[in-house]
């Protein structure tokens, strides 16, 4: 197991590095200079050449790399091209909002797609089986802006229960309020990404049921519950806690698209207004931590699933 840890951290080094480089790269490959963001219609060739100078676009690209790579080797994100604040305390701002949404809607999804699918599969035979099978192959192909909207549209314009939009200027100083900024893209994620999860449960549970290790415990006396408990929850558990990995991932990436439909103040519009604007290091900052969060949390989900299945860690012992 710890050579596999080494061997697993090694390729999340490495995958990083290779994220950090495509970032990088398709920044540059964009149309449009870096020092456009400080510049105005009329500026003048002086203006240009000192504006290209401020933000180093005069100078190589690979140089400019190396100056980047070096700064995130000192944890430092760079400042901003508009308003030359360090990237790195607004990115920090900005997840007190993006981190309470991605938890909160996973914790909701999770919750749904384990009992949802646990029904669906158990009681497959049944009319409301069949209908949560159904709705949540729906689920899947809708994009979550439109959820968003049309909850907006019914909660928050038609009955006035919700608020549409805003998080208080206060952050959580008012838990209360701001639980209630955040319900609506909460619902909102939590729907699109238990469609999918439901499918893996439902799956999950149905190769338990149809299992000789739950006949024979059957057989052998024990009750529905206690076999299903004692004998396959475990068994069930391995492919979805693969799966749950990918989708609180997902959760995450799905939160911060949701925050420009809700008007949420976290990495969702700073990176929009970082695009509208050729905010570089904004961009790079924002993209350099959701992909870290993504590797990172593959790689948390990773060595669980080795953790909860002897069988994965039997066969690394036998590789070595």
């Amino acid at each position: 197991m710890t050579v596999y840890l080494l061997r697993r951290s090694a390729f999340l080094v490495v995958s990083f590095l290779i994220a950090m480089v495509a970032i990088f790269v398709l920044l540059r490959l964009l149309p449009g200079d870096p020092s456009n963001a400080l510049l105005s219609v009329t500026a003048t060739p002086e203006q240009i050449a000192a504006a290209q100078a401020q933000v180093g676009a005069d100078r190589p690209v690979l140089e400019q790399f190396g100056d980047w790579f070096a700064q995130l080797a000192r944890f430092d994100l760079g400042e901003s091209f508009i308003s030359s604040l360090p990237v790195g305390p607004e990115i920090a701002a900005r997840l007190v909002v993006t981190v309470p949404l991605t938890l909160l809607a996973f914790a909701l999804a999770l919750v749904i797609s384990l009992v949802a699918g646990f029904v669906a599969a158990v009681k497959s035979d049944r009319w409301y089986g069949i209908l949560i099978s159904g709705l949540s192959q729906l689920g899947v192909a809708v994009p979550v802006f439109w959820v968003g909207i049309l909850l907006v549209g019914v909660f928050a314009i038609q009955l006035r229960l919700l608020p549409s939009s805003g998080f208080p200027r206060d952050d959580w100083a008012d838990p209360a309020e701001a639980l209630l900024s955040l319900t609506l893209p909460v619902i909102t994620v939590a729907i699109v990404m238990s469609a999918s999860l439901t499918r893996y449960v439902r799956s999950a549970t149905l190769d338990v049921l149809g299992s000789d290790y739950l006949r024979s415990a059957r057989a052998q006396g024990s009750g529905f519950v206690e076999a299903l408990w004692r004998h396959g929850l475990r068994n069930g558990a391995v492919p979805v806690i693969s799966i749950l990995g990918i989708e609180l991932a997902t959760t995450f990436l799905g939160a911060v698209v949701v925050e420009s439909v809700f008007g949420l103040p976290g990495l969702g519009s700073m990176l929009l207004r970082a695009i509208q604007q050729h905010d570089y290091p904004n961009i790079q900052g924002v993209l350099f931590v959701s992909t870290l969060v993504v590797l990172v949390i593959g790689f948390l989900a990773d060595i669980a699933q080795r953790l909860v299945d002897p069988r994965l860690r039997t066969s690394l012992s036998g590789n070595r």
